[in-house]
């Protein structure tokens, strides 16, 4: 039986990395993609766990051989995810799951239809602009350009097939965890 693919994105700030990392301890047997980038692997991150770390020319030549899903420039670094590793994985009949921004998620649905996409909302702008501030990791500037991709990407996330607001984190973990057990149970009765 081939796995899954599962699209998450949401805002900046909505709380999509920490609510997959308490989903994946709960769930082992999902995987997180890797992704590739161009980017310098920070300290502690491995190459093929964290991204597959690539030259600009390598990247290059990937985009032009059409061998990824989706792929986008951020802050001056390539990012993307391979069709082959994506096609391995859901192969062996593991699920996968693709953290990535609106517009990869277009582009990913678009190729892949049966992909599922799920969408994380913040409880309220207001809420989501107080997380994004106590992160204390962004400029003034930053912090006001990322409110003005908000609304952009809100709208797109009535595209999505489901929706979960990030307003307790338990609730989320258990509205995502609803959403994977009833894609396995449509995948178990055929």
């Amino acid at each position: 039986m081939k796995g899954n693919l599962y699209i998450i994105a949401g805002c900046s700030g909505v709380g999509k990395g920490t609510l997959l990392k308490l989903f994946l301890e709960k769930n082992p047997e999902i995987k997180l993609s890797v992704s590739a980038t161009t980017r310098a692997p920070r300290e502690g991150e491995k190459d093929g766990i964290n991204y597959f770390f690539v030259s600009r020319d390598d990247f290059k030549k990937s985009v032009d051989n059409n061998e990824f899903l989706e792929w986008a420039e951020f802050s001056g670094n390539l990012y993307g995810t391979k069709k082959s590793f994506v096609e391995k994985t859901l192969n062996k009949g593991i699920d996968l799951i693709l953290e990535i921004e609106v517009q990869g998620a277009k582009q990913v649905k678009t190729a892949m239809p049966e992909a599922i996409s799920i969408f994380i909302m913040p409880p309220s702008i207001e809420e989501l602009e107080a997380r994004l501030r106590g992160r204390h990791t962004e400029s003034e500037e930053a912090i006001q350009k990322r409110l003005h991709e908000v609304n952009r990407e809100i709208e797109e996330g009535k595209n999505f097939d489901y929706r979960i607001i990030n307003d307790k984190l338990e609730n989320a973990l258990l509205n995502l965890q609803n959403i994977f057990n009833s894609k396995r149970k449509e995948n178990a009765d055929g």
